[in-house]
């Protein structure tokens, strides 16, 4: 078969968004409109992605750090036709060439690879849609037999082909050596001006190809985005699909409509996920997980059982079977909790390796740390890891008690089974099973007077 090479759209200024960011850059489910239409190009088995660039161009490029990808620079935009025709010196002569769009972010691998899996020299691929509203929409115009004949924009079509409820979403297929021979010919007589790329439909009718139309499952897929209020409604769409995947696959959502997918979520079976969850990058959740509500949780991965209570903040971390996080606790990355561990409310870890049945239960910040099996760390502990320079390591050891309100002063290391005192400041190496006090002395003076007001 003919490789296959995408042509991507990505050149228009988008002024309905109202925004210095180049429209491409917006995201849907937290991830530009561009990088989503690149991905999906890259799943079909692309052997080259061309994305044509114009408004912002050195923004869009820097945006995206990919050999796969040709960056081709339309310097005027002189509509969809000329946009492609800047592609041509890159594009085999032998290659099906994919037309999408970079404001298109959400057609699905399956749609696409449907339409380019016949494509040859003699037909050309395109992607219609049904609408109720067509207003706007360039009209399929068939035949007596069904067949395709040409594509007219809203601006130059008759009042009957207005009528049409079929219409073009934009993206086609074709060989490259027809695009070469067409596109070079196109006129931009018409309403606006332009090099319609639609105007080689009756092109391809006229040498005698054939004109083969599918459909998206859904029209959201083919749902291009113009302004705001569709970039909502189509991240909206979006993360409904999402909830829906978890339900079937057996989560149970507290409210479908608030939840955000912002990466790749994998779960297991019975989980409870509350209202306003986030879960960003690769998240894995195990089985009987309960997630409380407003959490959000980046790239990391959460075991069997646990429980992550409400507020909780998880980024970049391993929590084990039957933990418990939260209300209120902050993991960053580098964070590895062993089975049965508990992060209470307002504690913050990071590079923090806690071992089994260990709990740091409330106000406490450990970073830089191993904790050995069944370590308790008192209220308002602290490892001070940071001497302004570098980072230090604290080392608690099975069994350890930290009373509360400690300042760790890294690098120290507490064997096994010792014990610390309340409020103090270690500094030095404490042995297995002693206790560690380090505090001033306590003074108490009497007939002490307390400041009056002048």
């Amino acid at each position: 078969m003919n490789p296959l090479h995408v042509v991507i759209l990505a050149a228009g200024q988008g002024s309905r968004m109202k925004s210095a960011l180049p429209k491409v850059l917006h995201p849907v489910a937290g991830k530009p409109m561009l990088h989503h239409v690149v991905d999906t190009a890259k799943q079909l088995g692309a052997e080259k992605i061309h994305t044509v660039i114009g408004h912002g161009a050195d923004q869009v490029r820097a945006s995206l750090h990919d050999d796969s990808v040709n960056w081709v620079l339309q310097t005027e935009q002189l509509g969809t036709g000329h946009a492609v025709a800047q592609a041509l010196p890159d594009l085999p002569d032998n290659a099906r060439v994919l037309i999408l769009y970079g404001d298109v972010p959400l057609t699905r691998k399956d749609t696409l690879e449907a339409m380019v899996s016949d494509l040859d020299d003699r037909n050309l691929a395109l992607l219609t849609v049904d609408m109720d509203n067509p207003h706007g929409y360039g009209r399929i115009v068939r035949n007596d037999q069904g067949q395709v004949q040409a594509i007219v924009e809203q601006k130059d079509a008759t009042a009957e082909q207005q009528d049409i409820n079929e219409v073009n979403t934009g993206i086609l297929a074709v060989s490259a050596s027809h695009l070469k021979s067409w596109l070079p010919t196109l006129s931009n007589s018409n309403a606006q001006g332009e090099y319609y790329l639609t105007d080689i439909i009756a092109m391809a009718v006229d040498n005698g190809l054939s004109v083969t139309v599918s459909q998206p499952l859904n029209p959201f897929e083919v749902q291009g985005v113009n302004n705001r209020l569709q970039l909502a409604e189509l991240e909206r769409w979006y993360q409904r699909q999402q909830a829906e995947r978890l339900m079937t696959e057996g989560a149970t959502l507290a409210d479908p409509a608030r939840i955000d997918v912002r990466g790749e979520l994998t779960i297991g079976n019975d989980l409870w996920i509350d209202v306003n969850a986030v879960f960003e990058g690769k998240v894995s959740l195990g089985s009987n997980v309960v997630i409380g509500p407003n959490c959000v949780i980046k790239d990391a991965t959460i075991a069997d059982g646990a429980e992550i209570k409400a507020n909780s903040v998880i980024e970049g971390a391993v929590v084990g079977a039957n933990a418990q996080i939260g209300p209120f606790a902050r993991l960053r990355p580098g964070t590895e909790l062993a089975a049965n561990t508990k992060v209470g409310n307002f504690v913050e870890t990071k590079k923090a390796v806690v071992g089994e049945g260990s709990k740091i239960n409330h106000l406490s910040y450990v970073g830089d740390a191993s904790l050995g099996r069944n370590v308790n760390v008192g209220a308002g502990t602290i490892t001070c890891n940071y001497d302004g320079v570098n980072k230090h390591k604290t080392v608690l050891g099975d069994g350890v008690f930290v009373g509360s309100n400690t300042s760790l002063v890294a690098p120290v290391s507490v064997a096994d089974q010792a014990t610390i005192g309340a409020g103090s400041t270690i500094t030095r190496d404490i042995s297995e099973g002693e206790l560690a006090v380090a505090r001033g002395k306590q003074r108490n003076i009497s007939g002490w007077e307390r400041p009056k007001k002048a």
